[in-house]
């Protein structure tokens, strides 16, 4: 059995079917234990590290940082018994799973007439196909399912794939060696470098990611960082560079005529990632749930007293307790009070869930993400403000992982905190109901008879009128706001 092992992209769960590679955390030579990280991937929900299947030491790198790899893709090559010498010729990976004795032998005709053109952002090797040392001939052989040589093409984003010799028909006159293909610098967890061999440009994550925000091509930069790597200020220098000395742009308006603009002012932003799974989840559910949504505002000023309070108690003294712990509180209140809230359109049926995983919708680097606290309704108030400062910390340094956030029922989100009073929430796919908080200000109202300032909050709830009619959304609307203007009277009374 070979004790070289590709490991694939794994299944990781909720129908994904690709990641994109942020960062390798090891690098070739690197010898790895059982379940160390050895990449970060990240999905149309979250990035994620990936734990090693076996221990050994690192043999290949198939990908470089920032390839899209769909599942079931070999990433990485695993020698599991480094100690046993150097290796044997048939004991190395073959690029097709198979070993290499399976390949099919080309003839010379079919060698002569393999033309192959090296996809966009791989490296180009040395050497395509003709006489190498011992009478073989070398053939590059990339993934996927096994073909014939003349029928083979690179993959498009994969790291191009080692020579592979199979014995040539006719034994060839004496030549020179030809030169080997150009090696692949193995990424490692800093992405350290500038431009490698073979046009790879090295740079950490986050720089890729300034470099794509401002519109800065890192292939036209030459890095000032550690071996040449290209930093944040390399980015940066080149970003203001280019506005300095960008030609100004010259329109003369005749009647209508617009103004024409270059492509110099127009950024082009992939629409991958959470993104993209955002977009076609509310495209879906905004044109499949019958959308309504109700508002109501809110003398919250006794709750905001409340939790002054609150966060004088010993007990409470390293707690985050803010507006939204109490939004959530009567949520879950409410939700006892009205079951059918809590639900699922399932066509033929209406799938009503004794349980509440509440998702807070977080605003991120990557995009809007929506993770749950899973069975929220049996948490005490201290769990669950733990809970939630645990969830939106998670989010904010990107490590959520998909299982957090699959399986919502319930979702709150707080718009409050970007200064707005309410808005109109799409429901997230699979639930009825979804509640915006809106910012907590001071206003007139009328509070016993006379204009007072007060702190007053909107809520803007949004269901699925197939599931909620108006009397319930209403009811379920009320009941929350009952309970954020005296939380005391409300948990008296309704517990």
């Amino acid at each position: 059995m070979s004790r070289i092992k590709e490991f694939n992209l794994p299944d990781l769960g909720e129908g994904l079917t690709e990641g994109e590679i942020l960062s390798w955390l090891v690098k070739v030579g690197d010898v790895i234990e059982l379940n160390q990280p050895i990449v970060e991937v990240e999905t149309a929900k979250a990035a994620v590290e990936i734990p090693a299947k076996w221990a050994g030491r690192v043999q290949r790198l198939f990908h470089p940082e920032g390839t899209t790899v769909e599942v079931g893709t070999p990433i990485i090559a695993i020698d599991t018994d480094p100690d046993a010498g150097p290796l044997d010729t048939p004991d190395t990976p073959s690029t097709t799973g198979q070993p290499n004795g399976d390949l099919p032998t080309p003839s010379a005709a079919s060698l002569a007439a393999v033309e192959v053109a090296p996809a966009e952002g791989m490296v180009e090797p040395g050497l395509i196909g003709g006489p190498a040392p011992g009478g073989r001939t070398a053939v590059l052989v990339g993934y996927g399912p096994r073909t014939t040589a003349a029928k083979r093409r690179p993959r498009k984003g994969a790291v191009p794939a080692q020579a592979v010799t199979t014995p040539a028909p006719v034994a060839p006159a004496p030549v020179a060696p030809a030169p080997q293909p150009a090696a692949v610098p193995a990424p490692g967890r800093n992405g350290q470098g500038g431009t490698a061999a073979g046009g790879l440009v090295l740079a950490k994550p986050p720089v890729r990611k300034l470099a794509k925000d401002l519109g800065v091509d890192l292939s036209t930069l030459t890095g000032s960082g550690p071996l040449g790597s290209i930093t944040r200020e390399d980015v940066q220098q080149a970003a203001s560079g280019a506005v300095a000395t960008a030609e100004p742009i010259t329109a003369t308006v005749v009647g209508t005529t617009a103004p024409s603009f270059g492509a110099d002012r127009e950024q082009r932003i992939p629409v991958k990632g959470v993104r993209k799974l955002t977009a076609e989840n509310m495209s879906r559910s905004a044109f499949t749930a019958p959308h309504v949504t109700e508002f109501l505002t809110v003398d919250m000023t006794r709750a905001m007293k409340a939790l002054d309070r609150l966060r004088g108690r010993r007990e409470w003294r390293d707690v985050r307790v803010s507006p939204l712990l109490l939004v959530a509180k009567a949520v879950l209140l409410a939700v006892k009070r009205h079951p059918m809230v809590n639900s699922t359109w399932a066509g033929d049926e209406i799938v009503v869930k004794e349980y509440v995983n509440l998702g807070i919708a977080a605003a991120t680097e990557r995009g809007l993400i929506v993770p749950n606290i899973k069975d929220a309704g049996r948490l005490t108030l201290r769990e669950l403000a733990d809970a939630m400062t645990g969830l939106v910390q998670t989010a904010k340094a990107g490590r959520t992982s998909p299982a957090d956030m699959s399986g919502g029922t319930l979702t709150i989100t707080n718009v409050g905190v970007f200064g707005v009073d309410t808005g109109t929430p799409i429901l997230p796919p699979g639930e009825s109901a979804i509640l915006a908080f809106g910012a907590v200000r001071e206003m007139p109202w009328v509070h016993k008879g006379k204009v007072r300032p007060r702190q007053v909050t909107t809520l803007g709830l949004s269901f699925d009128h197939r599931i909620i009619d108006g009397e319930l959304g209403s009811k379920f609307l009320r009941d929350i706001g009952d309970f954020l203007a005296d939380p005391e009277a409300a948990l008296l009374a309704w517990t």
